[in-house]
């Protein structure tokens, strides 16, 4: 939920200390809204509290306490403005006042004790099942099951849709979550609702109750969860204002397994945040082999086989090999793409999320139990049971997808082929990526990633998700990036930072990684963080970073380490980058000296000379390389744009028109084999190459700039006229 600017701003003052402005700005939001008189009157009861601090001040007075008063005062005026943050929420919003009345009229009890009494009741009542006669056992759970879910979509929109809680409520809870006598499921699902509501407005009651829950229970699933809680909760300018927050997190990173979990957590966020890219490589790359080179059709009917050809194997026999071979690298590639932690199931079950049973926030959170009510039915008589029950019990789905996997193949199996079918009920069927061994399911990392993916769709697919806080939003000080909070400062966590960091750059997170730089304490920057600084700002084209710029960076990392071969590469790209080609060419000539035999070193120093004007020496190494290795495109380029700059147009056309023959011709050599054309005044084959180079995925072209601007010392020198200059924009923009 959003919360209105009067009362962020409100908010904000607070974290800034203002305590009489905020008093001001409350007051004055108050009265223009006069919604609330409740708060009112305790707002005019801190007002006179401060009242009665500031004229104690002002008589002389020496008040040991009143910094710690003056703090209680900001902590009361945060939860007063919060709840009316919260109210206000409610009010204004018709979907979350449906949520707020149906959770408190659906249960008239809320007090903690009733909640817990009837939360251990249903774990006796199902002891107590085994009793029953066999013929009735089967439909007494199934309303003991029904009746106990209606109450739990209760208990989580009412945890959701509460206020800030006070130390008694915060007790309660944080015993039924530890307590052994009640179901982890119901745990688990109250750990989430929890969540949710430390997202949606920053309660230290609630961050402190997942924290410890995290440090204390003993069901893995359950402290998986309050983990993922804590971190996505966490807000470092609420930090300032309960300082107790920095000592909770300096207590729990002082233990090694949290900062290992903390570390793996980190990871597995950037993996989530790249479902989506992972889905178009998925659905456009993996998925067209798959079907293509399989016996199978998708239709508007369902799914079809395909008879295989009696004469294939005859007239052709090499390519039943060859579809067999493509079908398994596909296959091969989807699998790795999961084994290296990406979620290849999103893009799917994504479109599987359009269910009744979706339309209630509690359904996206529950964990997976056979006896739900939406699913059980389904489970008790469908064909394929099997098949399903293999999938539940050793899929690597999070519990979100299997809801949808059920509810889906319910819808789907009328028009399932018969030989299929048989194959599921047999449960000799399976599923791309269902292949990970059980163990695994069972191992912390797996549990929280599985957890993260369906926290991860329900703030990327839910249709009511504008009413919750994305704490996937890139913007600000983003959640998923929580090694950048300063919270995390001075304390033992700070060991993980150059790993994290180095994963960040692996997976092009720069941003993840700029800021996390910025963390660092000065003491913490060695010649890992300056190597890690200069990469983030090459990569960003950012001037400064952490107070640093890229040469700045790999100046200090030579100094600490000067036979450091990475900070000697690295600064050459620096330097050949602010066009300090001698300085550029020095570096990577030593380099050479140590690896004589490296391409990809003789070709930084070919590009060197040419940007110094030493054309000779450029193309002595270049037509040598050329000759030994005449398909390498990477030779051929630096070949055709050095033969470009001394004006042997027809050689470098030659072998641009090589280059623009493959299947996916680099845009860059488009670029370059216009500029090549049009100074041999090929004006129409330069018009088109460099509309075609305009038209590239990814590639921004502005002709103005790039003639006007970037390129014009070349175009000058080449004999490009500045009329020319504009008619070819004049043509471009037409």
């Amino acid at each position: 939920m959003e919360i209105s600017t009067e009362l962020q701003n409100v908010i904000d003052c607070i974290f800034k200390q203002q305590l009489s402005k905020a008093l001001t700005l409350l007051e004055n939001y108050l009265y223009t809204y006069s919604t609330q008189p409740q708060a009112l009157e305790q707002l005019e009861q801190l007002k006179s509290d401060y009242g009665l601090m500031t004229d104690y001040w002002q008589k002389g007075f020496n008040d040991p306490q009143r910094t710690q008063l003056y703090g209680q005062l900001l902590r009361r005026l945060y939860v007063l403005t919060t709840n009316v943050a919260i109210r206000r929420g409610i009010s204004s919003s018709t979907y979350v006042k449906t949520a707020y009345t149906n959770a408190r009229s659906g249960r008239k009890n809320w007090s903690p004790s009733g909640l817990y009494r009837d939360l251990e009741g249903f774990v006796s009542d199902m002891a107590m099942l085994d009793l029953e006669p066999e013929h009735t056992r089967q439909s007494r759970q199934s309303a003991l099951y029904e009746v106990h879910q209606n109450m739990m979509v209760n208990v989580f929109d009412y945890i959701w849709t509460s206020r800030l809680w006070n130390d008694s409520v915060t007790e309660a809870f944080e015993d039924m979550v530890l307590s052994p006598t009640i179901a982890t499921i119901d745990q688990q699902l109250i750990v989430s609702a929890i969540t949710v509501s430390l997202i949606n407005y920053f309660d230290f009651n609630k961050f402190r109750l997942l924290m410890r829950v995290y440090q204390q229970t003993l069901d893995e699933a359950v402290r998986q969860r309050a983990l993922v809680g804590w971190v996505l909760g966490l807000d470092s300018q609420a930090a300032q204002l309960y300082t107790e927050v920095h000592e909770l997190i300096a207590e729990a990173v002082s233990d090694e397994r949290c900062r290992d979990e903390l570390t793996e957590l980190q990871m597995q966020m950037i993996y989530c945040l790249r479902a989506e890219s992972d889905t178009r490589i998925i659905q456009h790359e993996i998925m067209p082999e798959l079907i293509k080179n399989n016996n199978i059709r998708i239709t508007h009917n369902g799914i079809e086989e395909i008879e295989d050809d009696p004469m294939e194997d005859v007239l052709h026999p090499e390519r039943s090999e060859q579809r067999m071979e493509k079908l398994e690298e596909s296959m091969r590639r989807m699998i790795d793409m999961q084994r290296q932690g990406s979620d290849i199931y999103f893009g799917g079950f994504s479109q599987m999320k359009r269910f009744p049973f979706f339309q209630t926030v509690a359904n996206w959170f529950v964990p997976f139990y056979s006896q739900h009510p939406a699913v059980s039915p389904i489970l008790s008589k469908t064909r394929g049971r099997k098949f399903l029950k293999m999938l539940l019990d050793n899929g690597p789905f999070c519990d979100s997808d299997k809801y949808s996997f059920i509810l889906g193949f319910e819808m789907a199996v009328s028009r399932l082929p018969e030989s299929l079918l048989n194959m599921m009920d047999r449960g000799e069927a399976t599923l791309v990526g269902a292949e990970l061994g059980t163990d695994n399911f069972r191992s912390p990392a797996f549990i929280r990633r599985s957890y993260l993916q369906t926290i991860f769709r329900f703030y990327r697919v839910y249709p009511s998700r504008p009413y919750f806080r994305d704490p996937f939003d890139p913007t600000g000080l983003p959640r998923f990036s929580f090694f950048a909070s300063p919270v995390f400062q001075h304390t033992a966590l700070e060991e993980k930072f150059n790993q994290v960091v180095a994963f960040f750059l692996k997976h092009e997170a720069y941003n993840a990684a700029m800021l996390t730089l910025q963390n660092y304490r000065q003491e913490l920057r060695d010649v890992r963080f300056y190597l890690l600084n200069g990469r983030v700002l090459a990569k960003t084209h950012n001037a400064v970073n952490a107070g640093l710029t890229s040469a700045m960076c790999y100046a200090l990392a030579l100094k600490a380490d000067p036979e450091n071969e990475k900070v000697w590469s690295g600064y050459a790209r620096t330097l050949f980058a602010s066009k300090e080609y001698e300085q550029s060419l020095n570096l990577y000539c030593r380099l050479l000296e140590r690896h004589p035999d490296s391409l990809n070193y003789q070709l930084n120093v070919a590009v060197c000379l040419t940007k110094l004007g030493r054309h000779d020496e450029a193309l002595k190494t270049l037509f040598k390389l050329n000759y030994e290795m005449p398909d390498n495109d990477n030779v051929s380029r630096v070949l055709a744009w050095t033969l470009v700059e001394v004006c042997r147009y027809e050689q470098a056309t030659a072998i641009y028109d090589r280059l623009l023959k493959s299947d996916r011709p680099a845009p860059d050599d488009m670029l370059n084999a216009a500029y090549c054309h049009w100074f041999q005044r090929h004006v129409a084959l330069a018009t088109k190459l460099f509309r075609q180079y305009a038209a590239q995925e990814g590639v921004q072209f502005d002709a103005e700039h790039e003639f006007m601007t970037t390129e014009s010392v070349l175009l000058r020198t080449h004999g490009v006229s500045t009329v020319e200059i504009r008619l070819m924009i004049d043509q471009l923009s037409s």
